[in-house]
C-alpha cells in the first residue's frame, strides 16, 4: 500500500518500526519520530520540516528528494540508504553513522559534516557549496560531479576518493590526505605540468 499525501504534521510516533512502506509527498514536519526504525522504506518527495529523528536506524530504505530542513539528525544510523536529490538545510547532523549510502543529486550546502565517517559514500553531482568537510574520513568516495566551490576538505582522508578537475579546483584541500593519483590531478587541475 502506498501512502501518498499523508499529514504527519506534529505527529508523535517515538520508537516506531516501520518495515516495506511506502510514502509519497508525505508531511512530517516537526513530527516526534525520535528512535524510529525503517527498513527497506521508500519516501519520495516527503517533508522532515523542523522533525525530530534523533536516534533513529534506517536500513536498505530510500528518501528520495525528501526536504529535510533544520531536521534533528543527530545520533542517527543509515546502512544501504538512498537520500537520492534529497535536500539538507541547517540540520543537526553529528554525530551520525552512514554506511554505503547513496547522496547522489543531494543537497548538502553548508553542511557541518566534520570528523564524520563519509568513507565509501556516493555525492555524484551533490551540492557540497561551502559545507564543513574537515578531517573526515572520505576514503574512497565517490565525488565526481559535486559542487565544491568553498568546501573545506582541510585534514580530510581522501584517499581512492574519486574527484574530477573541476572539484579539484573548487575546495580547500589544505592539509588533506590523497593517492598519488590524486595528487596528480590536483596538480595538473591547478596548472601543473606533470611529466
Amino acid at each position: 500500500m502506498i501512502e501518498t499525501g499523508e499529514d504527519y504534521r506534529d505527529a508523535v510516533m517515538p520508537r516506531a518500526h516501520w518495515e516495506k512502506r511506502q510514502f509519497v509527498r508525505c508531511d512530517f514536519s516537526e513530527a516526534d519520530l525520535r528512535g524510529l526504525r525503517t527498513q527497506g522504506c521508500t519516501f519520495d518527495e516527503c517533508d522532515f520540516t523542523k522533525a525530530d529523528l534523533g536516534d533513529s536506524v534506517h536500513t536498505s530504505s530510500a528518501f528520495r528528494s525528501c526536504t529535510f530542513d533544520r531536521t534533528v539528525l543527530a545520533d542517527t544510523s543509515w546502512s544501504g540508504c538512498s537520500l537520492l536529490g534529497s535536500s539538507f538545510v541547517d540540520c543537526r547532523m553529528r554525530p551520525i553513522s552512514l554506511k554505503d549510502c547513496d547522496f547522489s543529486l543531494a543537497s548538502l550546502s553548508r553542511a557541518r559534516l566534520g570528523k564524520v565517517g563519509l568513507a565509501g559514500l556516493r555525492f555524484r553531482e551533490a551540492n557540497l557549496l561551502d559545507a564543513d568537510l574537515s578531517d573526515t574520513d572520505l576514503t574512497g568516495a565517490d565525488l565526481r560531479g559535486a559542487r565544491l566551490q568553498g568546501a573545506n576538505f582541510a585534514g580530510a582522508d581522501l584517499r581512492s576518493a574519486k574527484l574530477d578537475a573541476h572539484g579539484l579546483v573548487q575546495g580547500t584541500f589544505t592539509g588533506a590526505t590523497v593517492d598519488l593519483e590524486t595528487a596528480v590531478a590536483y596538480a595538473a587541475a591547478h596548472g601543473l605540468l606533470v611529466t
